[in-house]
């Protein structure tokens, strides 16, 4: 009878120890890069960004790195993360380049913000053309709050809003070609047009420009808020900053 009493509390302690080894252990990892040496502006993003992240990290049970060494993108780095994060730049070289590609292409996953989906006939990276599926055409300035048209509430990404919403002041950029043009990007979010003329020193006048859209071909979100210090001040856009991080990571 004693043996029978020990080996059940020696089974049930085991039993409880591997459940709080799986509750300690986090459900996924996210590697963040950003750069420090751009428009200070966009660092003013990248830094509230990292702490948006770092909090909903604790709170949710995951690991969410940073670096502002570009260097980490590579193969041997990414293989211990689930989702890659831009925050204000992008890679530059062809060693970045290629190892993102693999990673994408191998299933990673990833969330690009504002000028880390810049490119231009000077970038040369066709692959990431085709990724993004659009091109930088223009801009307004000075930095401005817009309404955005919810294109689809249904996805994980923007379940959480409705119909439409204010986003706080960034600079928005219009595309061409438009994204919604390629038969695999699905737009989840649009600038309204009833914004324009949007701008004062450059000024967008008309045209339809997509904000968010995920290219259907990749687990990839792209996401044209990100200049300057206003972007967090808005519950129901932070909403789907956090829902579109837990979709890559397959928590949605």
């Amino acid at each position: 009878m004693k043996k029978l009493v020990y080996t059940t509390t020696l089974f049930l302690l085991m039993f409880f120890a591997c459940k709080i080894t799986l509750a300690q252990q986090p459900q996924f990892k996210v590697l963040a890069l950003y750069s420090t040496n751009v428009e200070s502006d966009h660092v003013d993003f990248a830094m509230d960004a990292i702490k948006f992240y770092s909090n909903m990290a604790k709170a949710k049970g995951f690991v969410f790195d940073t670096t502002s060494s570009w260097e980490n993108l590579n193969d041997d780095k990414l293989k211990n993360y689930q989702v890659v994060v831009w925050l204000n730049e992008f890679p530059h070289n062809q060693v970045q380049r290629s190892a993102f590609e693999k990673f994408m292409i191998n299933g990673g996953a990833w969330l690009g913000f504002h000028v880390s989906g810049y490119n231009d006939k000077y970038t040369k990276w066709p692959w990431f053309v085709d990724f993004l599926g659009a091109t930088f055409y223009n801009n307004n300035w000075p930095p401005l709050p817009a309404k955005m048209i919810v294109d689809d509430n249904t996805h994980p990404a923007t379940k959480s809003l409705g119909k439409s919403y204010v986003a706080p002041i960034n600079e928005w950029y219009g595309w061409k070609p438009n994204p919604r043009d390629n038969k695999d990007i699905k737009v989840l979010v649009t600038l309204d047009p009833a914004n324009y003329p949007l701008g004062k020193k450059d000024i967008i006048r008309e045209g339809d420009i997509p904000v968010v859209w995920t290219n259907t071909k990749y687990k990839m979100l792209y996401m044209n808020m990100g200049h300057g210090d206003q972007i967090f001040t808005s519950p129901e856009q932070n909403q789907m900053f956090e829902d579109a991080l837990l979709w890559l990571a397959g928590s949605r």
